[in-house]
Protein backbone atom coordinates (compact mmCIF):
# COMPACT_ATOMS: atom_id res chain seq x y z
CA UNK A 1 0.00 0.00 0.00
CA UNK A 2 1.77 3.44 -1.24
CA UNK A 3 1.34 6.14 1.26
CA UNK A 4 -0.83 9.46 -0.07
CA UNK A 5 1.27 12.09 -0.98
CA UNK A 6 0.68 15.56 0.20
CA UNK A 7 3.33 18.02 1.85
CA UNK A 8 1.28 18.52 4.89
CA UNK A 9 3.28 17.46 8.10
CA UNK A 10 0.68 15.11 10.41
CA UNK A 11 1.86 16.10 14.10
CA UNK A 12 1.96 13.75 16.84
CA UNK A 13 -0.01 15.42 18.98
CA UNK A 14 -2.37 19.08 18.74
CA UNK A 15 -4.08 19.89 21.94
CA UNK A 16 -7.86 20.07 21.49
CA UNK A 17 -9.85 23.04 21.76
CA UNK A 18 -13.88 21.43 22.54
CA UNK A 19 -16.14 24.46 23.26
CA UNK A 20 -16.40 26.69 25.57
CA UNK A 21 -12.93 26.55 27.10
CA UNK A 22 -11.90 30.61 26.30
CA UNK A 23 -15.41 31.99 27.24
CA UNK A 24 -14.71 30.19 30.71
CA UNK A 25 -11.25 31.17 30.77
CA UNK A 26 -12.28 35.22 30.02
CA UNK A 27 -15.06 34.86 32.83
CA UNK A 28 -11.97 33.97 35.36
CA UNK A 29 -10.02 36.49 34.22
CA UNK A 30 -13.51 38.92 34.72
CA UNK A 31 -13.67 37.70 38.09
CA UNK A 32 -10.64 38.63 39.56
CA UNK A 33 -9.59 35.51 41.20
CA UNK A 34 -6.80 33.94 39.16
CA UNK A 35 -5.11 32.25 42.09
CA UNK A 36 -5.54 28.57 43.42
CA UNK A 37 -8.31 27.37 44.97
CA UNK A 38 -11.22 29.53 43.13
CA UNK A 39 -14.42 29.22 41.90
CA UNK A 40 -13.20 27.42 38.94
CA UNK A 41 -10.35 25.01 41.02
CA UNK A 42 -13.98 23.85 42.91
CA UNK A 43 -15.79 22.79 39.94
CA UNK A 44 -13.12 20.68 37.97
CA UNK A 45 -12.34 19.37 41.09
CA UNK A 46 -15.72 18.22 42.11
CA UNK A 47 -15.77 16.64 38.83
CA UNK A 48 -12.58 14.58 39.34
CA UNK A 49 -13.73 13.71 42.59
CA UNK A 50 -16.99 11.99 41.34
CA UNK A 51 -14.74 10.46 38.85
CA UNK A 52 -12.68 8.80 41.30
CA UNK A 53 -14.57 8.82 44.90
CA UNK A 54 -11.88 10.16 46.18
CA UNK A 55 -11.46 11.94 49.45
CA UNK A 56 -10.32 14.81 48.13
CA UNK A 57 -8.90 16.28 44.83
CA UNK A 58 -6.38 19.35 44.65
CA UNK A 59 -5.14 20.29 41.11
CA UNK A 60 -1.34 21.21 40.73
CA UNK A 61 0.91 22.67 38.61
CA UNK A 62 1.68 19.49 36.85
CA UNK A 63 1.51 15.71 37.54
CA UNK A 64 5.03 16.01 38.92
CA UNK A 65 3.92 18.62 41.56
CA UNK A 66 1.21 16.20 42.60
CA UNK A 67 3.95 12.76 42.78
CA UNK A 68 6.16 15.42 44.69
CA UNK A 69 3.03 16.63 47.24
CA UNK A 70 2.42 12.47 47.28
CA UNK A 71 6.12 11.92 48.65
CA UNK A 72 6.06 14.10 51.17
CA UNK A 73 2.98 12.74 52.59
CA UNK A 74 4.74 9.44 52.93
CA UNK A 75 7.03 11.23 55.19
CA UNK A 76 10.11 9.20 54.10
CA UNK A 77 13.13 8.09 56.05
CA UNK A 78 16.72 7.53 55.48
CA UNK A 79 16.85 3.96 53.64
CA UNK A 80 13.31 3.81 53.13
CA UNK A 81 12.97 2.71 49.23
CA UNK A 82 10.01 3.37 46.72
CA UNK A 83 9.29 0.58 43.75
CA UNK A 84 8.82 2.12 40.46
CA UNK A 85 8.19 0.83 36.84
CA UNK A 86 11.62 1.26 34.91
CA UNK A 87 9.13 2.02 31.88
CA UNK A 88 8.12 5.50 32.93
CA UNK A 89 8.61 9.29 32.88
CA UNK A 90 11.35 10.26 34.56
CA UNK A 91 9.19 12.34 37.18
CA UNK A 92 7.55 9.11 38.58
CA UNK A 93 10.83 8.37 39.90
CA UNK A 94 12.56 11.56 41.18
CA UNK A 95 9.38 12.89 42.95
CA UNK A 96 10.39 10.45 45.07
CA UNK A 97 13.92 10.79 45.34
CA UNK A 98 14.11 14.18 45.75
CA UNK A 99 12.35 13.26 49.39
CA UNK A 100 15.08 11.21 50.05
CA UNK A 101 14.11 7.42 49.04
CA UNK A 102 15.72 5.22 47.55
CA UNK A 103 14.65 3.67 44.29
CA UNK A 104 14.28 0.52 42.67
CA UNK A 105 13.22 -0.07 39.22
CA UNK A 106 10.75 -3.49 38.38
CA UNK A 107 10.32 -4.65 35.11
CA UNK A 108 6.81 -4.27 33.12
CA UNK A 109 4.73 -7.17 31.97
CA UNK A 110 4.60 -7.76 28.24
CA UNK A 111 0.74 -7.52 27.59
CA UNK A 112 -0.29 -4.04 28.79
CA UNK A 113 3.05 -2.40 29.86
CA UNK A 114 1.88 -2.39 33.28
CA UNK A 115 4.27 -2.46 36.26
CA UNK A 116 4.84 -6.08 36.72
CA UNK A 117 3.95 -7.85 40.14
CA UNK A 118 6.44 -10.52 40.23
CA UNK A 119 9.20 -8.12 39.65
CA UNK A 120 8.08 -6.04 42.38
CA UNK A 121 7.56 -8.96 44.58
CA UNK A 122 11.28 -9.45 44.09
CA UNK A 123 12.35 -6.29 45.07
CA UNK A 124 10.27 -5.74 48.21
CA UNK A 125 12.05 -5.39 51.67
CA UNK A 126 11.50 -3.91 55.24
CA UNK A 127 12.31 -0.57 53.98
CA UNK A 128 10.06 -0.82 51.15
CA UNK A 129 7.34 2.31 51.59
CA UNK A 130 5.71 2.24 48.09
CA UNK A 131 4.87 0.96 44.95
CA UNK A 132 3.64 3.30 41.53
CA UNK A 133 2.17 1.29 39.17
CA UNK A 134 1.72 3.32 35.96
CA UNK A 135 -1.31 2.98 33.92
CA UNK A 136 0.43 3.35 30.32
CA UNK A 137 -1.38 4.15 27.62
CA UNK A 138 -4.88 4.18 29.73
CA UNK A 139 -5.04 0.36 30.58
CA UNK A 140 -4.81 -0.40 33.74
CA UNK A 141 -1.58 -1.93 35.67
CA UNK A 142 -2.57 -5.52 36.64
CA UNK A 143 -3.93 -3.99 40.27
CA UNK A 144 -5.21 -6.99 41.42
CA UNK A 145 -1.83 -9.59 41.07
CA UNK A 146 0.09 -5.82 42.74
CA UNK A 147 -2.30 -6.11 45.85
CA UNK A 148 -1.86 -10.06 46.19
CA UNK A 149 1.68 -8.87 46.14
CA UNK A 150 1.01 -6.59 48.82
CA UNK A 151 -1.28 -8.55 50.76
CA UNK A 152 1.02 -8.74 54.32
CA UNK A 153 2.66 -5.65 53.85
CA UNK A 154 -0.34 -2.74 54.66
CA UNK A 155 2.87 -0.42 55.63
CA UNK A 156 3.75 -0.04 51.73
CA UNK A 157 1.26 2.01 50.21
CA UNK A 158 0.29 2.40 46.31
CA UNK A 159 0.77 5.53 44.90
CA UNK A 160 -0.96 5.63 41.35
CA UNK A 161 0.54 7.62 38.11
CA UNK A 162 -2.37 8.19 36.56
CA UNK A 163 -1.20 10.31 34.26
CA UNK A 164 -2.67 8.65 31.34
CA UNK A 165 -5.71 7.15 32.31
CA UNK A 166 -8.01 9.43 33.85
CA UNK A 167 -11.71 7.59 33.15
CA UNK A 168 -10.27 4.72 32.90
CA UNK A 169 -11.25 1.32 34.80
CA UNK A 170 -9.89 -1.91 36.43
CA UNK A 171 -13.06 -4.81 37.02
CA UNK A 172 -15.11 -1.53 36.45
CA UNK A 173 -13.45 0.42 39.50
CA UNK A 174 -12.40 3.88 37.93
CA UNK A 175 -8.91 4.20 37.89
CA UNK A 176 -7.13 6.40 40.34
CA UNK A 177 -9.04 4.61 43.07
CA UNK A 178 -6.64 1.96 44.23
CA UNK A 179 -4.43 3.69 45.64
CA UNK A 180 -3.63 6.13 49.04
CA UNK A 181 -3.23 8.50 46.39
CA UNK A 182 -2.82 8.73 42.59
CA UNK A 183 -1.69 11.68 40.65
CA UNK A 184 -2.96 13.26 37.04
CA UNK A 185 -1.64 14.96 34.36
CA UNK A 186 -3.01 18.23 32.06
CA UNK A 187 -0.23 18.54 30.13
CA UNK A 188 -1.20 19.53 26.60
CA UNK A 189 -0.33 15.86 25.46
CA UNK A 190 -2.58 14.57 27.63
CA UNK A 191 -6.62 13.70 26.68
CA UNK A 192 -7.86 16.71 29.05
CA UNK A 193 -5.40 19.46 28.94
CA UNK A 194 -4.98 23.65 30.49
CA UNK A 195 -1.31 23.39 28.87
CA UNK A 196 -0.10 22.50 32.15
CA UNK A 197 -1.36 21.40 34.90
CA UNK A 198 -2.19 17.99 37.43
CA UNK A 199 -3.82 16.94 40.09
CA UNK A 200 -3.80 14.94 43.42
CA UNK A 201 -6.08 12.97 44.39
CA UNK A 202 -6.45 11.83 48.16
CA UNK A 203 -8.51 8.68 49.01
CA UNK A 204 -8.05 8.54 52.54
CA UNK A 205 -10.46 11.04 54.39
CA UNK A 206 -7.58 10.97 57.01
CA UNK A 207 -4.90 12.75 54.64
CA UNK A 208 -6.68 15.43 53.68
CA UNK A 209 -5.50 18.08 56.14
CA UNK A 210 -2.26 17.69 55.80
CA UNK A 211 -2.59 17.35 52.24
CA UNK A 212 -3.96 20.99 52.18
CA UNK A 213 -0.83 22.33 54.63
CA UNK A 214 1.90 20.89 51.78
CA UNK A 215 -0.49 22.62 49.13
CA UNK A 216 -0.58 25.92 51.35
CA UNK A 217 2.71 26.45 51.38
CA UNK A 218 3.19 24.61 54.92
CA UNK A 219 0.92 26.62 56.55
CA UNK A 220 -3.03 26.09 58.09
CA UNK A 221 -4.67 28.33 56.24
CA UNK A 222 -7.16 25.95 55.11
CA UNK A 223 -8.38 25.64 59.03
CA UNK A 224 -8.11 29.07 59.28
CA UNK A 225 -10.50 30.04 56.32
CA UNK A 226 -13.07 27.15 58.10
CA UNK A 227 -12.47 28.82 61.20
CA UNK A 228 -10.96 26.45 63.28
CA UNK A 229 -7.97 28.79 64.41
CA UNK A 230 -7.85 32.25 64.49
CA UNK A 231 -4.54 33.26 62.41
CA UNK A 232 -2.67 30.83 60.30
CA UNK A 233 0.85 30.42 60.44
CA UNK A 234 3.80 28.12 59.37
CA UNK A 235 3.36 24.47 60.47
CA UNK A 236 4.70 21.86 58.14
CA UNK A 237 6.84 21.55 55.15
CA UNK A 238 4.84 22.58 52.08
CA UNK A 239 5.25 24.24 49.04
CA UNK A 240 3.47 26.48 45.75
CA UNK A 241 1.69 23.92 44.30
CA UNK A 242 -2.07 24.71 43.59
CA UNK A 243 -2.83 25.72 39.80
CA UNK A 244 -4.29 29.16 38.57
CA UNK A 245 -7.81 29.08 38.87
CA UNK A 246 -7.43 30.45 34.88
CA UNK A 247 -5.76 27.65 34.08
CA UNK A 248 -8.72 25.39 35.90
CA UNK A 249 -11.19 27.53 33.89
CA UNK A 250 -10.04 26.26 30.98
CA UNK A 251 -9.50 22.62 32.35
CA UNK A 252 -12.94 22.87 33.60
CA UNK A 253 -14.30 23.31 30.11
CA UNK A 254 -12.55 20.54 28.80
CA UNK A 255 -13.73 18.31 31.76
CA UNK A 256 -17.10 18.88 31.33
CA UNK A 257 -17.24 17.80 27.40
CA UNK A 258 -15.51 14.63 28.67
CA UNK A 259 -17.94 12.35 26.82
CA UNK A 260 -16.79 14.12 23.62
CA UNK A 261 -13.53 13.89 23.92
CA UNK A 262 -13.56 10.10 24.56
CA UNK A 263 -15.77 9.70 22.36
CA UNK A 264 -13.03 11.06 19.46
CA UNK A 265 -10.24 9.46 20.97
CA UNK A 266 -12.49 6.21 21.07
CA UNK A 267 -12.85 6.81 16.83
CA UNK A 268 -9.28 7.45 16.02
CA UNK A 269 -8.23 4.40 18.18
CA UNK A 270 -11.04 2.21 17.13
CA UNK A 271 -9.84 3.52 12.92
CA UNK A 272 -6.24 2.34 13.69
CA UNK A 273 -7.09 -1.28 15.30
CA UNK A 274 -9.44 -1.97 13.02
CA UNK A 275 -7.54 -0.54 9.82
CA UNK A 276 -3.79 -2.65 10.96
CA UNK A 277 -5.21 -6.05 12.76
CA UNK A 278 -5.84 -7.71 9.61
CA UNK A 279 -2.21 -6.91 8.67
CA UNK A 280 -0.30 -7.78 11.67
CA UNK A 281 1.24 -11.04 11.50
CA UNK A 282 1.87 -10.41 7.47
CA UNK A 283 3.79 -7.50 8.30
CA UNK A 284 4.94 -8.37 11.48
CA UNK A 285 4.14 -6.15 13.90
CA UNK A 286 1.85 -6.52 17.47
CA UNK A 287 -0.98 -3.73 18.39
CA UNK A 288 -2.52 -2.89 21.68
CA UNK A 289 -4.07 -5.42 23.99
CA UNK A 290 -7.09 -4.62 26.29
CA UNK A 291 -8.02 -7.69 28.56
CA UNK A 292 -11.94 -7.58 28.86
CA UNK A 293 -11.67 -6.63 32.71
CA UNK A 294 -10.01 -3.10 31.37
CA UNK A 295 -11.61 -0.06 30.20
CA UNK A 296 -9.14 1.70 28.54
CA UNK A 297 -8.87 6.02 28.36
CA UNK A 298 -7.83 6.18 24.79
CA UNK A 299 -4.62 8.22 25.72
CA UNK A 300 -2.38 6.45 22.45
CA UNK A 301 -1.98 3.90 19.69
CA UNK A 302 0.91 2.63 19.59
CA UNK A 303 2.71 -0.27 17.91
CA UNK A 304 5.60 -3.16 18.78
CA UNK A 305 8.03 -3.56 15.58
CA UNK A 306 9.80 -7.35 15.56
CA UNK A 307 13.15 -5.72 16.82
CA UNK A 308 14.65 -1.88 17.67
CA UNK A 309 16.63 -1.73 14.29
CA UNK A 310 13.87 -2.01 12.58
CA UNK A 311 11.83 0.14 14.84
CA UNK A 312 13.72 2.80 13.79
CA UNK A 313 13.81 2.38 9.97
CA UNK A 314 10.01 2.88 10.41
CA UNK A 315 9.86 5.96 12.11
CA UNK A 316 12.46 7.55 10.33
CA UNK A 317 9.80 6.59 6.78
CA UNK A 318 7.22 7.93 8.75
CA UNK A 319 9.10 11.44 9.49
CA UNK A 320 10.53 10.95 5.29
CA UNK A 321 6.14 11.22 4.56
CA UNK A 322 5.87 14.15 7.10
CA UNK A 323 3.75 11.57 9.64
CA UNK A 324 4.80 12.75 13.36
CA UNK A 325 5.38 9.60 15.02
CA UNK A 326 7.48 8.44 17.78
CA UNK A 327 8.87 5.95 20.23
CA UNK A 328 8.61 6.51 24.19
CA UNK A 329 10.58 6.25 27.43
CA UNK A 330 14.32 5.25 27.87
CA UNK A 331 14.11 2.60 30.54
CA UNK A 332 15.11 4.65 34.03
CA UNK A 333 17.28 1.41 34.97
CA UNK A 334 19.95 2.40 32.50
CA UNK A 335 19.80 6.33 32.42
CA UNK A 336 20.21 8.25 35.42
CA UNK A 337 18.16 6.52 37.89
CA UNK A 338 21.16 3.35 38.43
CA UNK A 339 22.89 6.07 40.70
CA UNK A 340 19.74 6.02 42.72
CA UNK A 341 19.29 2.74 43.49
CA UNK A 342 20.92 0.18 45.94
CA UNK A 343 19.46 -2.51 43.92
CA UNK A 344 20.50 -3.00 40.71
CA UNK A 345 18.33 -4.91 38.41
CA UNK A 346 17.65 -6.79 35.32
CA UNK A 347 14.34 -5.63 33.74
CA UNK A 348 14.33 -7.38 29.91
CA UNK A 349 10.83 -6.84 29.05
CA UNK A 350 11.17 -2.73 29.73
CA UNK A 351 14.17 -2.92 27.58
CA UNK A 352 12.96 -5.18 24.74
CA UNK A 353 9.55 -3.01 24.74
CA UNK A 354 10.76 1.03 24.78
CA UNK A 355 13.46 -0.63 21.97
CA UNK A 356 10.61 -1.44 19.76
CA UNK A 357 7.28 0.85 20.61
CA UNK A 358 6.21 3.36 17.85
CA UNK A 359 3.47 6.00 18.64
CA UNK A 360 1.37 6.82 16.06
CA UNK A 361 -0.26 10.25 16.04
CA UNK A 362 -3.14 10.15 18.22
CA UNK A 363 -5.05 13.51 18.84
CA UNK A 364 -8.59 14.44 19.77
CA UNK A 365 -8.90 16.10 15.84
CA UNK A 366 -7.09 13.60 14.04
CA UNK A 367 -9.81 13.25 11.10
CA UNK A 368 -10.90 10.09 9.32
CA UNK A 369 -8.68 11.12 5.76
CA UNK A 370 -5.38 12.09 8.09
CA UNK A 371 -5.70 9.07 10.08
CA UNK A 372 -5.90 6.67 6.74
CA UNK A 373 -2.83 8.68 5.67
CA UNK A 374 -1.01 7.47 8.85
CA UNK A 375 -2.16 4.14 8.45
CA UNK A 376 -1.02 4.08 4.81
CA UNK A 377 2.37 5.27 5.66
CA UNK A 378 2.90 3.25 8.59
CA UNK A 379 2.04 0.17 6.28
CA UNK A 380 4.13 1.06 3.74
CA UNK A 381 7.12 1.65 6.19
CA UNK A 382 6.55 -1.55 7.71
CA UNK A 383 6.18 -3.27 4.07
CA UNK A 384 9.66 -2.01 3.24
CA UNK A 385 11.30 -2.76 6.34
CA UNK A 386 10.75 -6.57 6.41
Amino acid sequence: MAPTNTAEVIPFNRPGLENDELDLLADAIKSGVSSAKGPYSKLASQILIDATDAAEVLLTTSCTAALEMSAMLLDLKPGDNVIVPSFTFVTTALAFQREGATLRFADIERTQLGIDPASVESLIDDRTRAVVPVHYAGIAADMHGLSSVLSDRPDIDIIEDNAHGLFGTYEDKPLGSFGRFSTLSFHETKNFVCGEGGALVINRPEDVTRAHILYDKGTNRREFLLGQVDKYSWVDKGSSFGLSDLLAAYLYGQLRNRESILSKRRAVFDRYQKALTPLADELDFTLPVISADRGQAYHMFYVLLSDKARRDAVLAKLSEGGVRATFHYVPLHSAAGSQFTDMPTECPVTDEISGRLIRLPFFNDLGESDAQRVIEAFVHAAEATL
